[in-house]
């Protein structure tokens, strides 16, 4: 059963001081579509039903509902976010796989007890020598669906073996030489 709009308000604790018929509405249709969606298909999706809705609302209702925890934003390759509604029960906790060649995004739970055990140790630890309180995590992989392998059969990076430093270049870690 998905929560109501009473619900998800309350789930944001209070900080948010107005809450509008567009924020509603955004918040609404997040809550109804699964999957991982960006601006331009809630705008598409809003726009008719809510005409006074605009793109800047959008992404400040987006700014909001990330920083409250209602909401995950999912950042691909091609500068685009994609943003997927967070259910209150961790039963439905999932990381993700993210494909940089298509920006196709595989939702998986295996693993996920193994993943949180050392995350909570990972968090306590940190929290611990930095002092820093540690609300939530996201844990995504990436890399290159079965398909974009297929296509780019030569063309694509060679993984690097863990514990092993790359020795790819990464734009402003380059040395000048003199």
């Amino acid at each position: 059963m998905r929560p109501g709009p009473a619900d998800l308000r309350r789930r944001m604790g209070g900080r948010c001081r107005r809450w509008t018929a567009p924020r509603e509405a955004v918040l609404g249709f997040l809550s109804r579509r699964p999957g991982h969606v960006s601006v331009k298909d809630i705008y598409g999706s809003l726009s008719g039903a809510c005409p006074g809705i605009g793109m800047t609302t959008i992404y400040r209702t987006l700014g909001l509902l990330e920083r409250t925890g209602v909401i995950q934003r999912i950042t691909l390759g091609d500068g685009q976010a994609r943003y997927e509604f967070k259910p209150a029960d961790r039963k439905s906790h999932h990381h993700h796989l993210i494909c940089l060649g298509c920006g196709k995004i595989i939702d998986y739970s295996d693993f996920v007890q193994e993943e949180l055990d050392l995350v909570r140790k990972t968090e306590e630890a940190l929290a611990r020598r930095h002092g820093f309180l540690i609300l939530d995590h996201n844990i995504e992989f990436l890399g290159f669906c079965g398909t974009c392998r297929a296509r780019s059969a030569g063309d694509l990076p060679r993984p690097v073996p863990a514990g092993v430093r790359s020795a790819r270049k990464r734009p402003g870690n380059q040395k000048e030489r003199s």
